[in-house]
């Protein structure tokens, strides 16, 4: 149970790097934190910041069944990188027999109540399994799915737990630069125009007018 306001932890971390809020996340809630990652170029900068420093803040990811190779490719290379043990949660083998059995492999391009169901028994059931027992969870967003920014703080109503963001406020510039800096492996297709990668049939390569929501449809 965290025991101080929301507002009060993002007064306290608003002005600290991303190194600072994984260190006084491990410490503070040791035991009762994790990070989440997607894979995606911003979670390999924390996997990289978390690894570097020693910090004790277990990383898990979702595998969703339908990402990309590149993405179980990468999640090879950054344990043996690392020296990690990361952990992988997967959807319930029954949930999804029974959600294909009713709407279909494809389910998700059939109207939008059928791709948040998909969400919902890929993504967020296997995400909440790996919260429980946690107080806070680490997440690589920089941007809400409106496009809005994160703040490094905020009160996950759904889960009941406290989320940190290290990288809010944090541009493309800068996690490039880190990526560059560091060495720090990332999925190749990053460079054929996919700033962000989810499942694979949902996940688009970026153009001038794609926005966040269109990437991730």
């Amino acid at each position: 149970m965290i025991d101080e306001p929301v507002a009060d932890v993002l007064d306290r971390v608003r002005h600290l790097s991303a190194e600072e809020i994984l260190s006084d996340a491990a410490s503070r809630y040791s035991g009762r934190v994790a990070f989440a990652s997607s894979l995606n170029v911003e979670d390999q900068v924390l996997t990289h910041m978390i690894a570097a420093a020693g910090l004790e803040i277990p990383v898990f990811t979702i595998d969703t069944g339908r990402l990309f190779p590149e993405a179980y490719d990468l999640l090879d290379q950054t344990c043996e990188r690392y020296g990690l043990s990361i952990a992988v949660y997967c959807p319930d083998t029954a949930d999804v027999e029974t959600m294909v059995a009713r709407n279909g492999v494809n389910l998700f391009r059939g109207s939008r109540f059928l791709h948040e169901q998909c969400c919902e028994t890929r993504k967020t059931r296997p995400l909440r399994r790996a919260q429980v027992g946690l107080d806070a969870w680490v997440c690589g967003s920089r941007t809400r799915n409106d496009g809005g920014p994160v703040q490094p703080a905020e009160w996950d109503a759904a889960a009941g737990l406290l989320e940190l963001h290290p990288l809010a406020g944090c541009d493309d510039a800068r996690v490039w630069d880190y990526v560059r800096a560091h060495d720090v492996p990332y999925n190749p297709l990053h460079d054929k125009g996919f700033p962000t990668i989810d499942c694979a049939p949902c996940t688009a390569a970026a153009t001038a007018e794609t926005t966040e929501a269109d990437r991730t449809r």
